[in-house]
């Protein structure tokens, strides 16, 4: 499996930690990241990741900034992608079995390195469960593509 990584200037040292977590777990990480702590605009992270989830350059995502929020909504910009901001594992772990989430964010404000990494392995190790969860998917991706739901008119 091929996880991108995305970063901004204040999640350099998280980054690297979560990088080297998923590199022991015998992923490859393509890292579209900034590697300095010079200012770095977040959405260009969050944009690379996106594009690249979304066109099949790498399977899954995860993004870090200051609280994971700016980071995921660029994200969440691109056709297709599902980014969820998560502060713990169980949301993680959710986040993936009913809303099939393609990418996951955190914040190296919010979140320790241990934390951050047993916020990634619930959603590596968590799988989508389908049934009910996917009608609700299909409402998304109408609001994404139709800008409207016609349940909801």
């Amino acid at each position: 499996m091929k996880i991108g990584i995305g970063n901004d200037h204040v999640a350099v040292e998280l980054k690297q930690a979560i990088k080297a977590h998923l590199e022991e777990r015998g992923l490859e990480v393509v890292d579209f990241g900034c590697a300095g702590t010079d200012r770095f605009d977040y959405p260009i992270s969050g944009y690379k990741v996106g594009r690249a989830v979304a066109d099949g350059t790498v399977d899954l995502g995860v993004l870090i900034c200051g609280t994971g929020v700016g980071i995921s909504l660029a994200a969440n910009k691109i056709h297709g992608i599902r980014a969820c901001v998560c502060s713990d594992p169980y949301t993680a772990k959710l986040s993936r079995e009913h809303n099939n989430t393609n990418i996951i964010a955190f914040g190296a404000r919010v979140v320790g390195s241990e934390l951050a990494k047993m916020i990634v392995d619930e959603w590596l190790d968590a799988e989508f469960q389908g049934g009910r969860h996917q009608h609700r998917i299909d409402m998304i991706a109408e609001i994404e593509q139709t800008q409207g739901l016609e349940a909801a008119e």
